[in-house]
């Protein structure tokens, strides 16, 4: 019954690749202003914009390529593709920026900044402390791998079930 359907994977390889690209270019773009040390909301805010413009685009394309029809599960299949290829790139750019390989001595600034900002947030708080809380973090960093990777798919499964519940067209039977 299914005749020559668009195969989802390929859009969310080339469109998860669209969207990394696009993020990747916004964090050197933050990199070169010397703001990707800090936790900025509307970055984050225009980093997940940006993933939901593609996701977006790339339910757009997988209709049109459908001849006009796409069904919800196809909308939520492709968001989350687009997602987690997405996410796969931008934690491939997290691993070559905290391995000193994009820029030496990040891990150490960032946790400088962060020291400072907590010192002064917290005066309270002894070096002791932050020795502690540091060595546990330590421990859980590669926690950050899949956090983000599931944070990703969360985004993507909810980008496509808005764009896919918008671009729903279904075959009549």
């Amino acid at each position: 019954m299914e005749e020559n359907q668009p195969k989802i994977g390929k859009y969310a390889l080339k469109w998860g690749l669209i969207a990394g690209v696009i993020g990747l270019a916004f964090n050197i773009m933050l990199m070169i202003q010397e703001m990707h040390y800090e936790q900025n909301t509307i970055a984050g805010v225009i980093g997940v914009s940006i993933l939901f413009a593609v996701i977006a685009f790339g339910i757009n394309q997988l209709k049109k390529d459908n001849g006009g029809f796409l069904k919800l599960g196809q909308g939520i299949k492709a968001g989350i593709g687009i997602a987690l290829v997405s996410g796969i790139v931008g934690l491939i750019w997290y691993a070559l920026l905290t391995n000193d390989i994009v820029e030496a001595g990040y891990m150490e600034k960032a946790t400088e900044l962060a020291r400072q900002k907590q010192f002064a947030a917290n005066p309270s708080l002894t070096q002791e402390q932050w020795d502690q809380g540091l060595e546990m973090q330590k421990k859980f960093a590669w926690m950050a791998y899949p956090i983000v990777l599931i944070f990703n798919i969360i985004l993507g499964l909810i980008a496509g079930l808005i764009f896919g519940l918008i671009m729903k067209n279904d075959k009549d039977a």
